[in-house]
């Protein structure tokens, strides 16, 4: 599915008007990379920002890159230890001139579901399973600490 920049519109803030320091005929894809901040540990971890299957350096937080005309494949994911590609993501994306096409990167909340990038806002993959099973470890605790209360 291709994601294409539309005309400016004051109510549509995904889409800035026309950035007036660049040709008229240059473009840019802009990603921005987030992750939750329940996943702090995914900070010790650079994601990897792929345009074209060419590298892009990245770093969490928004990312400019310029790019030619036309329909481009945006990829991105967090390299890891186990598993080694935690969020993996995909979209197309059409570059049009004097338009800078805004995505948005969201890791997901458990390392073996895919991420979430297209245009902003995202939502965190997994964040009504993870949510379950933090509840389902709190009560976990709170049964197991009467338990002890009452046998003591």
């Amino acid at each position: 599915m291709a994601t294409i920049a539309p005309p400016y519109r004051p109510s549509s803030p995904g889409f800035p008007p026309v950035d007036s320091s660049r040709r008229d005929d240059d473009s840019a894809i802009a990603v921005t990379l987030r992750h939750t901040p329940l996943a702090f540990l995914l900070r010790l971890y650079m994601p990897v920002l792929e345009i074209d299957g060419q590298s892009v350096p990245a770093y969490w937080g928004r990312v400019v890159q310029s790019v030619t005309l036309g329909e481009h494949h945006v990829h991105v994911h967090v390299p890891c230890i186990a598993p080694s590609r935690i969020g993996a993501a995909d979209t197309t994306v059409v570059a049009v001139p004097g338009r800078t096409v805004e995505l948005e990167y969201r890791a997901p909340m458990l390392s073996f579901l895919p991420g979430a990038l297209g245009v902003p806002p995202q939502r965190y993959p997994g964040a009504v399973a993870a949510s379950a099973l933090l509840l389902l470890a709190a009560t976990l605790a709170i049964c197991a600490c009467i338990g002890l209360l009452l046998n003591g």
